[in-house]
């Protein structure tokens, strides 16, 4: 052979040998790389297992309600001879499996449903990044560098990553809320209580709320119906949806265009008349008196902070104070390695006496009471799920005072008044999630389902305006203005100046004259002037805008019968008593009427 042939011979083997040495390491670093990141499915199973439901009833019964859906439990929830791990290695090498499964977890398999594991939480489930020395921090499948939030961390996953249909989880300061927010998903807290807590690991007796996570608001809505235990029943629209505007700029993503999403999502399906405004930190400072004296003779001069921060600060005294009283003694015997942020915490939690424990009762209490009050059976409180976007892994933002603040504020008005509230997703901002929450009163809970089922579609349509707001940004801002000349149009009616409130409502019809709801206000104070013509011309202009205005409805036939125009204004009230059966003042218009045009 010659020896340039032989070099040549020689120097390709030495390429190939070359190029297979570097496959194998590009394999090896792609499956490296791979398994790193689905490791064990995203990292959101402590432990696999599986119960399967009985079997299907036979025709013509119906089928189990959850018939084919899967689902996981966070390592808080017990499983018959099972270890509940409670997000710490020593929890489990302390304690004996479990003789029985918990009720919820067993209600959930005899409704069809198949459970194939156990989630990660985080450490005593007690914190709201979901990050975890213990265990590997789940990875969040919709934003892989970011924190997946806590507690149950790894439920959320499992149902973003596609490996279960729904997942259970504990809520007690935001475990279900926060990582259904960050993962992009619906997550639901149930009001406090109404769901039994047997065979669930106690965080915070009283804060502690079963919830659930899915989807879509269909499975979530339907997992609610057999957790809950609910009689079939016609679903319920609300007629109020209440924003409040100062919780709201408690986040610091673009809140006007989440505004925006609700907002037109409300108009379209329950009309401009729904939709209200509060400040709620007022109104809670007005309800619950307890407040500031409790916080007063506690804080040391505390009680100057805003209301929001001293609930918060109400709502973190209970969570360590009723963990101390639940595990304190397991903690001074067995001294497991606490992560030192939550073992600052507990070592500064103070001792409470009978008559502090009271008062803290007497504001959960009053809490409980205003927000019913607020809310009533068929209003929505609308807030931020959370301050920001999920954090970086690793970053020092979610330790920060500022983010504490802001994120206490906003989880502990479930937390502490024990009422139900749902995640909604709204898209993403930044290439991370986006959510808003829906708060309804303790034991609203069916009345929230029905919520989400009737609004999530509108809400989706609605969520690119976070994306790409420069189409709307002229509407949002040219809408806001018109909201606040009709509230000063508002205040002037109040104060009986008629003249001035026609021209403010006016303002705001020349802002914005697609809102019925102006045109309708300024026919009242019209009315109130005896401009009878002006008010029904206002009240028929409301209505072609908004066909369930029944304020439009009432007022002009009230203008229709002081101008004689009985049997236009009977139609008008019974209208009215139409959209709604229980209005007085329709009914007894109507009838008035009635005798008249009779006679």
């Amino acid at each position: 052979m010659q020896p340039k042939r032989r070099h040549f011979l020689a120097s390709r083997a030495s390429n190939l040998w070359v190029l297979l040495g570097l496959g194998i390491a590009g394999a090896l670093l792609l499956t490296k790389k791979l398994k790193k990141r689905v490791r064990e499915d995203f990292g959101a199973f402590i432990e696999k297992l599986l119960l399967l439901p009985p079997p299907q009833p036979s025709p013509p019964k119906a089928p189990h309600p959850l018939t084919g859906l899967s689902f996981a439990v966070s390592d808080l929830f017990d499983v018959k001879s099972y270890v509940s791990g409670f997000g710490h290695p020593d929890w489990i090498r302390t304690h004996e499996a479990a003789i029985s499964t918990s009720p919820v977890v067993s209600v959930l398999v005899d409704g069809g449903a198949t459970c194939v594991g156990k989630t990660v939480v985080d450490e005593f489930s007690f914190s709201i990044s979901g990050e975890t020395k213990h265990y590997d921090t789940p990875t969040n499948p919709a934003a892989p560098s970011h924190i997946p939030g806590g507690a149950c961390s790894g439920a959320a996953v499992a149902v973003a990553a596609n490996l279960v249909d729904f997942a259970l989880g504990i809520d007690t300061v935001g475990g279900v809320r926060v990582p259904a927010g960050y993962c992009g998903v619906l997550g639901f807290r149930s009001s406090q209580g109404i769901v039994s807590n047997a065979g669930i690991i106690p965080v915070s007796s009283s804060l502690d709320a079963v919830g659930w996570f899915a989807r879509d608001p269909n499975t979530l809505r339907r997992v609610g119906h057999v957790i809950l235990q609910l009689p079939f029943a016609t679903q319920r629209n609300p007629r109020q949806i209440i924003l409040a505007d100062d919780y709201l700029q408690l986040s610091k993503l673009p809140v006007d265009r989440i505004k925006q999403v609700v907002i037109k999502s409300a108009e379209k399906l329950f009309g401009r008349q729904a939709l209200k405004h509060e400040n709620l930190d007022k109104y809670i400072e007005a309800k619950v008196p307890s407040l500031k004296e409790f916080c007063r003779e506690k804080a040391n001069g505390d009680s100057q902070s805003p209301t929001s921060r001293l609930l918060a600060n109400v709502m973190q005294l209970l969570q360590m104070h009723e963990f101390l009283q639940n595990h304190g003694d397991w903690i001074s015997t067995v001294k497991p390695s606490i992560d030192p942020a939550v073992y600052s915490q507990l070592s500064k939690t103070p001792e409470l006496t009978d008559e502090e424990i009271e008062n803290l009762n007497a504001v959960r209490n009053q809490m409980r009471v205003a927000i019913g009050s607020l809310l009533k059976d068929d209003g929505i409180l609308v807030i931020p799920t959370m301050p920001s976007v999920p954090p970086k892994l690793g970053s020092k933002e979610i330790m920060s005072e500022d983010y504490q603040n802001r994120a206490s504020s906003l989880l502990c008005i479930a937390s502490i008044s024990g009422c139900c509230q749902v995640t909604v997703p709204l898209g993403h901002h930044e290439k991370c999630p986006v959510s808003v929450s829906f708060i309804a009163r303790h034991g609203g809970d069916r009345f929230l389902l029905d919520t989400v089922q009737t609004m999530y579609t509108s809400l989706q349509e609605n969520s690119s305006l976070i994306v790409n707001p420069k189409s709307s940004i002229n509407t949002i801002s040219q809408e806001g203005s018109a909201e606040i000349a009709k509230e000063k149009g508002n205040q002037a009616f109040k104060e009986k100046q008629w003249q001035k409130a026609i021209g403010l409502y006016s303002e705001a019809i020349k802002l914005n004259d697609k809102n019925g709801t102006y045109y309708s206000n300024r026919a009242a104070a019209y009315l109130e002037l005896g401009s009878f013509r002006q008010a029904e011309a206002d009240c028929t202009k409301a209505l072609t805008l908004d066909k369930k205005n029944i304020k439009a409805y009432l007022r002009r036939g009230t203008a229709r019968e002081m101008l004689g125009n009985f049997k236009e204004a009977i139609d008008d009230f019974s209208y009215a008593l139409v959209l709604e059966p229980n209005n007085k003042r329709a009914a007894m218009s109507a009838d008035r009427l009635k005798k008249v045009f009779l006679q």
